[in-house]
């Protein structure tokens, strides 16, 4: 009986045609990329690709951290409750690279390994988003995007790209890696906007 009551309980918090997982899945396209701290840097940019403002790992760690527990969902249909994530929010980034206004309604998340994910800047703001490096009390592992990955739980975990290294504005929406390759342009888990055309 208390087993059910549970499931119920967790049911409301589960998008349309996913179901609960209690592992973490891997999910790469390609060779896992392995950045030394050392060289890791985390960057904003203009559309023109110009630099508004970058900072080392140490400097991006300074910048303020914050903890939050989320619920995250895959676009192939898992999900795992009451993840736990530490990470600099995206808006405390744009404050520290002196935006008082985001200069584009959209941003694409860049990465290493080539990976781009295209987002509206209102769905990275207000805590929406961060940029995260410990997941459950730990440095992030390399196969869940480590050293740093966006995080965005809102949407399809796709979103959250993995191996972050910046963001640059843009003034139209352009697909990035998935995106391209026939994912939704957003990505709403609770309308189910797993691909092109839902």
């Amino acid at each position: 009986m208390n087993t059910r009551i549970f499931a119920m309980g967790k049911e409301r918090r589960l998008p349309p045609g996913q179901h609960i997982t209690g592992g973490f899945p891997v999910l790469t396209a390609g060779v896992t990329p392995r950045t030394a701290l050392d060289a890791w840097t985390f960057t904003v940019e203009a559309e023109d690709h110009t630099k508004i403002a970058s900072w080392s790992w140490d400097e991006f760690l300074a910048l303020g951290p914050t903890e939050v527990t989320v619920d995250i969902h895959c676009v192939t249909r898992w999900s795992k409750f009451d993840t736990m994530w530490r990470g600099i929010t995206v808006d405390r980034i744009f404050e520290a690279a002196g935006l008082e206004e985001p200069p584009s309604p959209f941003v694409m998340a860049f990465c290493d390994g080539g990976y781009t994910t295209n987002l509206p800047v209102e769905d990275v703001l207000d805590g929406k988003a961060l940029v995260a490096w410990e997941y459950d009390g730990e440095p992030l592992a390399p196969e869940h995007g480590g050293p740093a990955r966006l995080l965005v739980p809102h949407l399809y975990f796709w979103k959250s790209a993995k191996w972050v290294r910046g963001m640059r504005f843009m003034e139209e929406n352009e697909p990035g890696f998935w995106e391209t390759n026939g994912y939704h342009s957003f990505g709403d888990p609770w309308r189910e906007q797993r691909y092109d055309g839902d």
